[in-house]
C-alpha cells in the first residue's frame, strides 16, 4: 500500500494511502484506519504481517518494594503484581504459555505470540534464574515475540548483557514501570524509586539497543491534569519505544481502596481521564508505539471507577474527542 502526504502552510501533514479500493484519507502517519494514534495493532501488522496477542506468565518472581528492599506490601494500588490474567506461579511456565496460547488461538488461530512476563518485579533475580524462565518460551514455534515487566532499578550489568542478547534473538521489549516523573507523588504511592533512578536504568537500556515501553498512570493521589502532562512532556522527549497509559483502579484489599474508603482519594472522572491523555498524545513523538490507552482491572475486585468496565466506550471517547478538537499523537512533540 503507497503512502503519500500534502502539507499546507498552518495546517498538520495530511496523509493517504493508495490501495485497490481507492484512496483513503488518514489524518495520522502511522495508521492503517482513522486512529489518531500510534496502535499496537498498527506496529505489529508491519512488523510481523499479522495480529499479535500478549500471553501473560507468572514466573514467581517478587519485588524489590514487596519484600523489604526498598519496601513492603508493595505501592499503594498493588494487588498481586498486576498479573490479573495470569495463571498460579505454581504452574510451569511452558504449560502457562500453552495454556494461553490455546486460549488465544480459540478466537484468533493464525495469531502470532508475545511471551508476556507480567506479574511483580521480572528481572529481579540472579541472570541464572532469568535464563531458566525466560528460555524455555522461545522454544514455541508461535511466539514472535517477548515482553519483561519490571522496575528500572533491577538492571545489573550481567542482566543487561542478557536482555541484549536475547534482544538479538527475538522481539524483546523491557517493559520499565515508571507512573509518573513526579517524586513527590510517588512518595505518596510508595514507588521505591525516584524519577532519577527510573532515568538511569532507562538510558542503560536504550545504550543497548533494547526496545524499551514506559507505563505510566493518570489519576494518581495528588495530581493534576497539567501534573500528567509534565510526565508525558518528559516522556516524549526521552522518545520511548513504547508508552503504556493507564487509568489508576482501585482494587479491593489495596492501601489506595483504604484511602479511597476513608475519602482519602478521589478517582477521576471519565471525562476528565480522556481530555488528560488525548492531550498526553500531543506530546509523544509519533513513531512511539502506545501499547495501552486505557487499561483492565480486575472487574472481580474493582471498587472504584465503575465507569471503567466499559473499555470500548473509553476508547471511543478518546477518538471522537482527537476528532472533534483536530488532535493527533506528536501534535506537539518537541524534544527541546
Amino acid at each position: 500500500m503507497e503512502i503519500f502526504v500534502i502539507i499546507s502552510k498552518n495546517r498538520p501533514p495530511v496523509y493517504y494511502r493508495r490501495s485497490f479500493g481507492g484512496i483513503r484519507l488518514n489524518i495520522f502517519k502511522y495508521s492503517s484506519d482513522n486512529k489518531r494514534y500510534h496502535t499496537l495493532y498498527y506496529y505489529n501488522m508491519q512488523k510481523f504481517g499479522k495480529r499479535v496477542y500478549k500471553a501473560p506468565i507468572n514466573a514467581g518472581f517478587t519485588c524489590p518494594n514487596i519484600d523489604g528492599a526498598k519496601g513492603t506490601g508493595g505501592c499503594i494500588y498493588c494487588d498481586g503484581g498486576s498479573g490479573y490474567f495470569t495463571d498460579s506461579d505454581q504452574i510451569p511456565i511452558t504449560e502457562q504459555l500453552a495454556h494461553q496460547i490455546a486460549l488465544i488461538h480459540e478466537k484468533h488461530p493464525d495469531a502470532g505470540i508475545n511471551a508476556y512476563f507480567q506479574s511483580y518485579s521480572n528481572t529481579y533475580a540472579p541472570v541464572e534464574v532469568l535464563r531458566e524462565r525466560f528460555e524455555p518460551v522461545l522454544q514455541f514455534k508461535d511466539v514472535v515475540a517477548l515482553s519483561i515487566a519490571t522496575r528500572a532499578d533491577c538492571l545489573s550489568d550481567e542482566i543487561l548483557d542478557y536482555l541484549s542478547q536475547l534482544s538479538a534473538r527475538t522481539e524483546l521489549s523491557v517493559e520499565l514501570g515508571l507512573q509518573t516523573v513526579h517524586d513527590k507523588t510517588a512518595e505518596i504511592i510508595g514507588r521505591g524509586h525516584t524519577y532519577k533512578e527510573f532515568l538511569e536504568g532507562y538510558y542503560l537500556l536504550k545504550e543497548k539497543g533494547i526496545r524499551t515501553t514506559v507505563h505510566i498512570i493518570n489519576g494518581l493521589p495528588g495530581e493534576n491534569e497539567e501534573m500528567m502532562l509534565r510526565t508525558a512532556y518528559q516522556l516524549g522527549r526521552l522518545r520511548p519505544d513504547g508508552l503504556k497509559i493507564q487509568l489508576l483502579h482501585v482494587i479491593k484489599g489495596t492501601k489506595l481502596n483504604q484511602m479511597y474508603n476513608n475519602g482519602e482519594y478521589i478517582p477521576m472522572s471519565m471525562s476528565d481521564y480522556v481530555s488528560a491523555t488525548v492531550k498526553q498524545l500531543e506530546y509523544i513523538p509519533p513513531e512511539t508505539v502506545i501499547e495501552r490507552i486505557t487499561g483492565d482491572g480486575d472487574k472481580s475486585k474493582l471498587t472504584a471507577p465503575m465507569w471503567s468496565k466499559n473499555k470500548i466506550a473509553v476508547l471511543g471517547a478518546i477518538d471522537k474527542l482527537q476528532v472533534q478538537t483536530d488532535s493527533y499523537q506528536g501534535k506537539y512533540y518537541t524534544d527541546k
